[in-house]
């Protein structure tokens, strides 16, 4: 079993900083990729970003030079630092992580989401 706690989420100015963090425990043999997804009201879940074991990254077109994705795989987290927000990053935002629970087993699991609102 492997859970991803996520945390950093909450209500922002337009103009504003977030930075979110999920960390993976459990059951862990080694993480490959791990991303951030978002999802507003009435829309469906859309990729923000990615990160490979590698560090190569993956933006969306809406994020790109705004957003910047981490991680330590260390301490088996990802990161989200969020600038420039704006009240089309209002959204909740979900973690996922593809996980080798042992060897030549991967699955991918889902962070509970983190809301992050922009509003004046």
């Amino acid at each position: 079993q492997v859970q991803l706690v996520e945390s950093g989420g909450g209500l922002v100015q337009p103009g504003g900083s977030l930075r979110l963090s999920c960390a993976a425990s459990g059951s862990i043999f080694s993480i490959y990729g791990m991303g951030w997804y978002r999802q507003a009201p009435g829309k469906q879940r859309e990729l923000v970003a990615l990160i490979t074991r590698g560090g190569s990254t993956t933006y969306a077109d809406s994020v790109k030079g705004r957003f910047a994705i981490s991680r330590d795989n260390a301490k088996n987290s990802v990161y989200l630092q969020m600038n420039s927000l704006n009240s089309e990053d209002t959204a909740v935002y979900y973690c996922k992580t593809d996980v080798e629970v042992r060897i030549g087993a991967v699955y991918f699991y889902w962070g509970q989401g983190t809301q992050v609102t922009v509003s004046s």
